[in-house]
């Protein structure tokens, strides 16, 4: 692997190439998860089950989500592909799709528009860490997809607060609208304003003409899965993603059926403790990663197993406390170590590959993460939970979160295993 950025712009540049990213990460998050405060409004005014929440918050997003996600990688790239435009028309379609899911009339409706937004967002984080990976130096790597992972505690804090207060103030389907529509506004911002090194860059441009052509999808995605630390990479993230995604589901539902909170107070509340513990979680996840990476790089995914393991026995905690502030506050400990893992997982996999291989490498890990994380773990849960109500009627999801949080152990062995293999692998290939 090269140890330099690939035309890497100047200072100035590549900050307000972050800060954009950023921003439009965040307008993803908080379009992907403002479903999961609006569900249980959702559910009563449509008449849903668990399972059929579990459907409509994961799987139908999920799969359209992966499915496109290593195409578009494909296209982002090639050298002649202007990632920010790629950007930029991914975040249009998903804004006007997050809109239209307010006028809704009936589930198939509903998830049809859901499909819509999982088809947009999948045009988003392949070419933007193939574009962060080119301009920012591997020493700095994982601190720059640390702060672009920010997104995602950003966007879910925002998602939570502003859809759980629109819920109560003026109805769900007016939720979707709101948040849907500025998206389309900050598309063409990205349009004009970023630039692709790739085609501005003097040098970048006659080091490109001079690079051989783009790997063919199946020699790229073969070099992608020959390297064994990444096969461990992607189970370790896939499992990570798999109970995020089914624990903020359903958590959201827990807070408003066992503890009777309304949607606007646990998307103000639970949004606070997931935003904050999340924000710190993955800058600390990322800033560790590079401190401790830099003198032996096994160390680069010591912190997310060793707080994927720490998180298991308060998160139980949390779900058994017999007031909402008190498992509120238990909760902040596990969101911030189970949100280590960002920055320094994406990290890895750019530096498992070939450069030409980054945005295949990203899309690979998204793809698993996402079809078995999002896709697979809200649904999971729902089910378990309709089987469980018989016997434990609307405690069945507390039952449903004990499960997912002894489930924490899994990814924590993964990213140890990995952790073991990065000295052998990581930044080895040209």
């Amino acid at each position: 692997m090269a140890t330099t950025a690939v035309g890497a712009p100047g200072t100035r540049s590549v900050r307000v190439t972050l800060w954009i990213l950023l921003i439009v990460y965040i307008f993803n998050f908080i379009d992907r998860q403002i479903v999961n405060i609006l569900a249980e409004p959702i559910a009563r005014d449509l008449d849903l089950s668990d399972t059929q929440i579990g459907l409509m918050t994961g799987l139908a997003f999920a799969l359209f989500y992966t499915v496109l996600g290593i195409p578009i990688a494909r296209l982002a790239d090639r050298g002649t592909t202007s990632r920010p435009k790629v950007i930029a028309i991914a975040l249009a379609i998903w804004s006007a799709m997050t809109a239209l899911c307010g006028l809704a009339q009936n589930f198939a409706q509903l998830l049809l528009a859901r499909i819509g937004v999982g088809v947009g967002e999948a045009g988003c984080t392949p070419p933007a860490h193939s574009l962060i990976s080119d301009i920012v130096p591997p020493e700095r790597r994982s601190s720059a997809l640390a702060f672009y992972s920010l997104g995602i505690p950003i966007g879910t804090l925002l998602g939570m607060i502003i859809g759980g207060t629109l819920a109560d103030y003026v109805g769900w389907r007016e939720a979707f609208v709101i948040v849907g529509l500025p998206g389309v506004t900050l598309a063409l911002v990205v349009w004009f304003v970023l630039k692709d090194p790739r085609h501005t860059d003097a040098q970048t441009i006659l080091r490109n003409q001079n690079q051989p052509a783009a790997l063919p999808m199946m020699e790229a995605l073969h070099v992608v899965m020959r390297s064994r630390a990444f096969v461990l990479l992607l189970c370790a993230g896939s499992a990570a993603a798999f109970l995020a995604y089914g624990k903020t589901t359903w958590t959201t539902i827990f807070f408003q059926r066992t503890h009777a909170m309304t949607p606007g107070e646990v998307g103000f509340w639970f949004g606070i403790v997931g935003g904050v513990g999340g924000i710190f979680g993955t800058w600390l996840g990322g800033y560790l990663a590079d401190r401790f990476g830099a003198k032996n790089r096994r160390h680069v995914l010591s912190a997310p197993a060793i707080g994927m393991a720490l998180a298991v026995p308060i998160a139980l905690f949390a779900y058994q406390a017999p007031t909402w502030p008190l498992a509120l506050l238990l909760l902040l400990i596990p969101t911030v170590c189970n949100s280590f893992y960002y920055g320094p997982t994406y990290s890895a996999a750019q530096g498992l590959v070939p450069i030409k291989a980054r945005a295949i490498a990203a899309a690979t890990l998204l793809f698993f993460q996402n079809l078995i994380g999002l896709g697979l773990g809200p649904l999971f849960f729902g089910m378990l939970s309709d089987w469980l109500q018989p016997s434990y009627g609307e405690q069945s999801v507390r039952y449903v979160l004990y499960g997912a949080a002894m489930l924490g152990l899994v990814p924590a062995f993964f990213f140890w295993r990995c952790g073991l293999r990065l000295n052998e692998e990581l930044d080895q290939k040209g």
